[in-house]
């Protein structure tokens, strides 16, 4: 299966290299083709310099670690294709729904509530129960 991760998602693996999130990452590389918004890989960089200076660094060897397809995300998505919350959190599952992404992992919540056909939106810890 394809299966993106939003940023929240890899900012937990590289703060807590021991979690449950961890371990869904790990399987998801393990068995599944990884898909990177590069949206996702942006947001990623911005948090973790702005939020945990001392952990830039982490990034690039998280990442390099890490075997994944790069999805680019447009600077203007085309709107209206679903409803969420968070305007932020739109190019995300655009990118996922635009690129054949089977199911995204998150755990904003703000996603929770959104209804899409494709991709399967789960938490890590859904992840973990029915995959791992």
């Amino acid at each position: 299966m394809r299966i993106m991760v939003d940023t929240n998602v890899l900012v937990s693996a590289l703060l807590f290299p021991a979690s449950r999130v961890s371990r869904a990452l790990e399987g998801i590389v393990a068995g599944h083709t990884l898909v990177l918004a590069s949206f996702v890989i942006d947001e990623l960089r911005d948090v973790v310099e702005r939020k945990f200076p001392g952990k830039a660094s982490a990034i690039d060897r998280l990442l390099d670690r890490l075997s994944y397809e790069t999805a680019y995300t447009p600077r203007r998505p085309e709107p209206g294709l679903f409803e969420i919350r968070d305007a932020k959190d739109y190019p995300v599952l655009y990118t996922a729904m635009t690129n054949g992404v089977d199911i995204l992992v998150t755990g904003d919540k703000d996603f929770a509530e959104v209804r899409v056909d494709r991709p399967r939106i789960m938490t890590p810890a859904q992840f973990c129960e029915e995959y791992l």
